[in-house]
């Protein structure tokens, strides 16, 4: 009977297959010294948007309650300010070099999401996919702009000069308590 029953629990575990999570691609700092002092960063109001998710799983964006369909939009408009509206993060101008040449863009500009410790993990995956892929069209467009191919089509150092103008920063706060 012993037998039997080993031999069963060979088969399954041979037999079985695991599922992996992915996870969510994030390059994190370098660690910092222990030596090193740690300084507060001011970040002026306009350089920042605001994502928050309560524990109803509803979706904030400075104060106002939107769609997570129209958070890939919002973000976008943010991101690239092309209006240069004074509420939108400062427009900077740098030269990028041949093929596209002096830029304006917003180096300041910082998403933050915050999220309720009762918000379900979906919906947490979904406010991040949106704004990935805000990320992603942005570049996209630009690539096609200056490059005539899709940002993916890109060589590596023609695809570090569009993460330039188009950095992704997405800063994720501890989850807090933020009730209905």
């Amino acid at each position: 009977m012993a037998d039997i029953s080993f031999l069963l629990l060979i088969f399954f575990l041979v037999t079985t297959s695991m599922d992996v999570n992915q996870g969510l691609a994030r390059r994190l700092p370098a660690p910092i010294p222990p030596d090193q002092k740690i300084e507060d960063t001011d970040i002026n109001k306009r350089n920042l948007l605001v994502v928050k998710i309560n524990s109803a799983n509803q979706l904030m964006v400075q104060g106002q309650e939107i769609d997570i369909k129209q958070l890939r939009t919002k973000a976008k408009e943010f991101i690239s300010n092309v209006d240069d509206n004074p509420y939108l993060p400062k427009l900077f101008e740098d030269d990028f070099g041949a093929p596209i040449g002096t830029v304006k863009y917003t180096k300041e500009h910082v998403i933050s999401v915050q999220n309720d410790v009762d918000t379900q993990y979906q919906a947490y995956l979904n406010v991040q996919n949106e704004l990935v892929a805000a990320y992603n069209e942005l570049r996209d467009e630009c690539a096609h702009k200056y490059f005539h191919k899709s940002y993916n089509e890109l060589e590596e150092d023609q695809q570090k000069q569009i993460q330039k103008i188009y950095p992704q920063k997405i800063s994720e706060a501890e989850p807090k308590n933020y009730g209905n």
